[in-house]
Formats: structure tokens, sequence, C-alpha cells
């Protein structure tokens, strides 16, 4: 059964470690819990904020309304054939749920290895990394429907997946509560090494035929040698997408930038490697106030302690205008901003 509280502070429920208060505050364990809580004036007369890790938000100010922090729990798997269906909570952290799949054999999520976050809100973000996406393992999703109090079924084709995108995050967007997710893995392995730095590592360490161990292994390490841990020092990883510039463009920026990062996106279209943009800048390691980027990736905005959002997002303003001066390229914030 949910608590309501009021006045909590979220400094604890984000990653960034922003202090800012919630005026009410309800955490959700079971898909019960939202539609007890849906029919009480809270609930009806507040504006909602669903958090799962907080770790893809920057909060700017406080929260006038009621946050619901989903912590469903629970991890089951169907195996048929080959095919192995499996349905976590949306609260499961999202790397434990990696973790039982490799453990288990299941290939797929395994380049999906130390991703910050929670189950339930990888769909919505379309999580991805190392040349996979979650759409890559997606079956389903269970969401509870704000406005009806109902729970929907959401197939793949249902969800318009895109780079960092999906429908939860455009046409759908507060209106639904993801509850439990559905995945699609193989106990047929078919490993997906195709990215540089995986393919480096493994030649280095003179694995010719790599388990999904293996490729979560180093994954992993590639994430921890360029990520700061959030319990450490605040941070929502990726603080940008990388921009998708159509050919043409690409060549551009590449006659003038020879060393430029880039990759194939599709039919035309090149997607940049945003952190090197951001690095060409001089904003690697920078210290701006108290906050600032990792020294070991421009990528990531951090905080150093007592920054507040405003001073984080007044830092991100700086880099998209000069990242935009420079290559002519404007850049897109993967973080949620409030």
């Amino acid at each position: 059964m949910y608590l309501l509280q009021e006045n909590i502070s979220l400094q604890p429920y984000n990653t960034f470690g922003i202090d800012v208060k919630a005026r009410f505050f309800a955490e959700i364990t079971e898909p019960e819990d939202l539609l007890a809580l849906s029919g009480q004036p809270v609930f009806k007369e507040n504006k909602l904020l669903v958090l799962g890790g907080g770790s893809n938000m920057l909060f700017t100010q406080d929260y006038d309304g009621l946050v619901l922090k989903i912590s469903i729990q629970g991890v089951t798997s169907v195996e048929t054939g080959d095919i192995v269906t499996i349905t976590a909570g949306a609260g499961v952290v999202w790397n434990d749920l990696v973790k039982y799949a490799v453990a288990h054999g299941y290939a797929g999520m395994e380049n999906l290895s130390l991703i910050p976050g929670t189950v339930g809100a990888s769909p919505i973000q379309n999580i991805g990394a190392y040349g996979v996406e979650l759409k890559d393992v997606f079956e389903s999703c269970n969401a509870f429907n704000i406005a009806t109090g109902e729970m929907k079924r959401f197939y793949y084709s249902d969800c318009q997946f895109g780079y960092r995108e999906s429908i939860f995050k455009g046409e759908l967007k507060g209106q639904y509560i993801i509850t439990e997710v559905n995945f699609r893995l193989n106990t047929n392995v078919k490993i997906n090494s195709q990215y540089g730095a995986i393919q480096q590592l493994l030649a280095d360490r003179r694995i010719n035929y790599p388990t999904i161990a293996d490729i979560s292994n180093i994954v992993s390490e590639i994430r921890v040698s360029k990520l700061p841990d959030p319990s450490t020092i605040g941070n929502a990883g990726s603080f940008f997408k990388n921009p998708i510039v159509s050919q043409s463009d690409y060549e551009v920026i590449k006659t003038s930038y020879p060393a430029l990062i880039s990759f194939p996106a599709g039919s035309g279209l090149m997607k940049l490697a945003a952190g090197w943009l951001i690095e060409q800048c001089g904003f690697k390691g920078m210290v701006d106030g108290h906050t600032g980027t990792w020294k070991n990736q421009a990528l990531v905005l951090v905080n150093h302690g007592g920054a507040t959002g405003k001073e984080v997002y007044s830092f991100s303003e700086r880099i998209i205008d000069s990242v935009y001066n420079k290559f002519g390229v404007r850049l897109d914030r993967e973080v949620n901003i409030l």
C-alpha cells in the first residue's frame, strides 16, 4: 500500500543530486497502488511526475504537484525453444535485469550493460548503447492510463520507436505510467561487437569467440572508464543526444574537421559523436562554478556539489551555443528538464 507524503526532498531520487522538493510524494510498489491512488483528490487535482531511477532528469525548481516513485519489482522468464520472454517490473534496476539475462545465457541485452535507470523508463527513452537499442529486445509493456484508470498493453508496433524516442515521449506523453515490460531474448547467441571500442578490447585480450558475459563485462568497463558514478558525483549520464545530420552536411563538416567521429544512421544520414563536438569546443573537464563536464567524457555534465538545476541548465546552453557556432550543428538535450 502506498504512503502519501508532503514536502519531500527529491535529492535522493535524482542522480544529479539536485535538492528540490515535491509538494506530494508517493512510492508505488504494486500496479494496484496506482488504481487506489488514482481515485484520491490528490491524484485528480495535481499535476503528476513519474520517477523511476531519476537518472534522466534535471530539476530546475520545486515540483508543485504529485511525484510518483515507481518501485514495482519482480523478474520472471519463460523459454520457448530458442526464444526467451522476460517480464520485469517497472521499478527493477535496469542493470540488474541485464545481469539476470547474462547469468541465464539470454542474449540481446548485454550491450546495454550499466545503463542507469529502471526498466519502466527504458521504452520511453528507447535507451541504447554500443550498437543496440531497447527496441531490439522489446516485445510489449503494460501501462496504466492516468485519465481512465485502465491498464493497456502496448506492443512493438504501437510504440513508434526512434532514436531516443517513443510514443510515450511524443503523442502519449504524460498519459500513461508503465508498470511492467516484456522483453524478447534468445538462447541462440549472436554477438554484436561492431562498436570500435568493443572490438579493440576483445583484440587486446585475445578473445576470439566472445560470450555475452564477455561483451557485458567489456561494455561495463568502457562505461566505467568514461562515465562517473552518480553516488560519487551527481550526473545523468549522457546529457545530449548524438546529433543526426544529412550526408551532405556531414561531408561539409568532415572536410573542415577530418578527425570527426561519426556513424552511419540510415539512408543518407550520419550520426555525429556529440562528446567529440563538445570536446573540440574546449569543454571537456571544464569546471564552471558548481557544475561542469566530466574529465573523461565531455558529453556528461556533473554536479560538483551544491549545483542548482538552473546552473546546470545555463551551462548546457553555453555548450549548445558553442557547438552550433563552431560546427553549425545544434545539440538536443537527452535529459528531461523540469
